[in-house]
């Protein structure tokens, strides 16, 4: 069976595990206080040119998301997002759960827009209608789109003038920011939002995320949340070992080269499929890809090849989704090509 379900269903990539291993007999304070996470955070303040910045390292991308939100958010407040955003689509309603409610909006391609914040803006009327307080968006988004700098701009310029704060999920940042069509590095994401993270899990590591927030932002009181969530980890230290091994190196670190790899292995079957006059749902160029192929050929890949249906049949057509990961061969991809196109002339 060859995998294309997740970039994160294989375990650590094998540098990553050898950090592990190597420092798995240390003695060091626990929670995140150690002297791992002093210098992964470190790494990443000089990644992005700005010492002042809070580093918080989190389990998940979900509790990054759901902690980040209720330490920020009034009783009373709300966030926007896209329909399609992971705080809405695949969180179970975990920011509902803290009292929150998500204002979403249609956005084409999965991206949100200075125009459709206003819209949402005017569900807002009094007291008696939740205040919209924080955007979501994610780079890339659910869809595998990407938020060119210029867009970045306007969202946070949209942010600024509307009193909102920018909260960027970077689940799959590494993706977005090595992909052909990516236009905006790690400084431009810092200094266009107040709050992102940087994904471990997706991009190479057992599990952990990095959140960096402008400093202020709740009080210096963040690592309270953390707590009050269940977020904090006693062996803190297990994902700051990860992030310097994922990190040291500044853009030609690990965590770029597992990235650049989860998008060359995509591109290998993104001009295959073209090849093969296949046409996708939407047009991701990261290590997303969404073909429409036949429900026939869906189920006969299935035998071979593990992938998830995006949505359900019509008119005898499903769309799927790649997804590429560090361990993602290239003889996988031509095994996986070779297969449609035998099913395709058939």
């Amino acid at each position: 069976m060859i995998f294309f379900n997740s970039d994160y269903n294989q375990g650590a990539h094998p540098e990553v595990l050898e950090a592990l291993i190597k420092t798995n007999s240390e003695h060091t304070d626990g929670y995140g206080l150690d002297p791992h996470c002093e210098n992964a955070a470190k790494l990443i303040r000089e990644l992005i040119g700005d010492e002042t910045r809070e580093v918080h390292f989190m389990i998940g991308g979900t509790p990054c998301n759901i902690t980040f939100a209720a330490a920020v958010l009034k009783p009373w407040q709300s966030v926007i997002a896209a329909r399609t955003g992971h705080i809405y689509f695949h969180e179970t309603g975990a920011l509902e759960g803290t009292g929150h409610r998500i204002v979403t909006a249609e956005a084409p391609n999965g991206k949100l827009t200075p125009g459709l914040i206003d819209r949402a803006l005017e569900e807002y009327q009094d007291e008696h209608t939740p205040e919209p307080a924080l955007v979501y968006i994610s780079q890339p988004t659910e869809l595998g789109t990407i938020y060119k700098k210029a867009e970045l701009k306007a969202l946070y310029a949209k942010c600024r003038e509307r009193g909102l704060l920018l909260y960027i999920d970077g689940a799959r940042l590494g993706a977005a920011l090595t992909c052909g069509e990516n236009d905006a590095d790690i400084r431009d994401i810092a200094a266009l939002s107040d709050a992102f993270y940087i994904g471990g899990t997706k991009n190479g590591a057992l599990f952990g995320e990095a959140l960096v927030l402008r400093p202020g932002l709740c009080e210096g009181r963040f690592r309270h949340m953390i707590k009050r969530q269940c977020g904090m980890l006693a062996k803190g230290r297990l994902i700051g070992v990860q992030f310097e091994a994922l990190l040291a190196g500044g853009e030609e670190s690990l965590y770029y080269r597992i990235a650049r790899h989860e998008n060359e292995m995509a591109s290998i079957l993104r001009e295959g499929l073209i090849r093969l006059g296949v046409r996708f749902d939407g047009d991701s160029p990261t290590n997303q890809l969404f073909p429409i192929l036949p429900a026939g050929v869906v189920n006969t890949l299935k035998q071979d090849f593990f992938f998830y249906e995006w949505r359900r049949e019509k008119d005898g057509m499903i769309p799927i989704r790649l997804v590429t990961s560090w361990g993602t061969e290239r003889s996988e991809a031509d095994a996986f090509l070779k297969r449609l196109g035998e099913l395709m002339q058939k």
